[in-house]
């Protein structure tokens, strides 16, 4: 068996008395896509977030690129600079230019000359169709392309995988469309990447694998078709069926609002398929 990108073994995470990660065993292969589904505080962010050190687990290892992040003599610096992460928010210097946002960590970190980074940088801002950008500032773009600025930043610095945290959580509906596509080429491009999201269509049409989360747990796993299509786990079909059909209620639900001192009202409401999410 080859080694994988990533593989986590009975990854435990407590803040406090709080158990936010229950015993959590997952592998991410080199070039794969895995999207991560849940409800929130099911510990996803905090998974994500164990995946580079951002958040010290508990219990439990965790390899990354081949190297052991959870054994305390690792030197995570190092292997953070293989690795690429964004935000829910974008993080960017909002005094500096786009370009110069792409190109201090690649001379500070990777120790690039000017001219090797600008020339990444520009590459990068092309590749998520940014190029006239460049001599702007943060503040003067809008939030779909400072995100999209996230991602060329995490790019120049030449990551072997991404890491995603609901990267369109905090944009308008309209703009979550072109960080997506941007999403979509790396994928295209075979760069490994863990994305936590909220996007169902986007984890049905580009992931390689989805794993649904609850309660600090993986409650189940597999291909789209598998966990969006026809789910296994009563819990992820009434997940799937809240995200995906929001403005239905449960007859229970409505019938409880609406009883009065006579009794509830006689109201039927018809349900959805739970295995039709088209």
């Amino acid at each position: 068996m080859t080694t994988p990108a990533v593989s986590i073994k009975d990854l435990h995470k407590s803040f406090g008395d709080l158990e936010v990660l229950r015993g959590i065993d997952l592998r991410v292969e080199y070039g794969e896509v895995v999207c991560v589904i849940g409800p929130s505080g099911s510990g996803k962010s905090t998974l994500l977030r164990c995946v580079n050190l951002l958040e010290q687990p508990t219990g439990g290892t965790i390899d990354v690129l081949g190297v052991e992040i959870t054994d305390r003599n690792v030197d995570i610096d190092d292997v953070r600079r293989h690795i690429g992460m964004v935000f829910q928010q974008f993080n960017l210097f909002g005094h500096l230019s786009v370009l110069d946002n792409l190109t201090i960590a690649q001379r500070r970190v990777l120790r690039r000359s000017r001219s090797k980074s600008v020339k990444v940088a520009r590459e990068n801002l092309e590749r998520v169709g940014l190029s006239e950008k460049e001599q702007a500032y943060p503040p003067q773009l809008s939030g779909g392309q400072q995100q999209r600025v996230a991602i060329a930043r995490s790019l120049s610095m030449d990551p072997a995988m991404m890491l995603f945290d609901e990267p369109t959580s905090a944009l308008d509906p309209e703009l979550v469309g072109e960080v997506l596509s941007v999403m979509r080429k790396l994928a295209l491009d075979g760069m490994t990447m863990l994305v936590v999201t909220h996007e169902m269509a986007f984890a049905r049409e580009v992931a390689d694998r989805v794993v649904f989360m609850d309660d600090g747990r993986i409650i189940e796993q597999g291909t789209p078709a598998e966990v969006l299509g026809n789910p296994r786990e009563p819990r992820t079909r009434e997940f799937l069926h809240r995200v995906l059909h929001p403005t239905e209620l449960a007859t229970d639900e409505f019938l409880d609002d609406q009883a009065g001192p006579a009794g509830p009202a006689q109201v039927t409401i018809p349900k959805a398929d739970p295995h039709d999410f088209a």
